[in-house]
């Protein structure tokens, strides 16, 4: 099943302009299909966060300054 793409307008730094022109040409990719893999890699890390948030959801909350105790009663620093 195909699906349908749509149209948008990006700005980017004209060295990362560049770079991913070279890369599309090098890779045989389309710059759009660069830019989509790369943005459902991003996403899916997103999505990997907040699962991984939720699951420590209902973890107690610690200030900094016990952190910072706990790591140097363990020698962490």
């Amino acid at each position: 099943m195909a699906t349908l793409s749509k149209r948008s307008t990006i700005y980017l730094d004209p060295a990362l302009h560049q770079a991913l022109r070279l890369k599309s040409l090098e890779t045989s990719q389309s710059m759009s299909e660069i830019i989509n893999s790369i943005l459902k890699e991003a996403l899916a890390e997103d999505a990997e966060d907040l699962e991984a948030f939720e699951k420590r959801a209902d973890e107690p909350l610690i200030s900094y300054e016990e952190m910072v105790k706990r790591l140097k009663k363990d020698g962490r620093i």
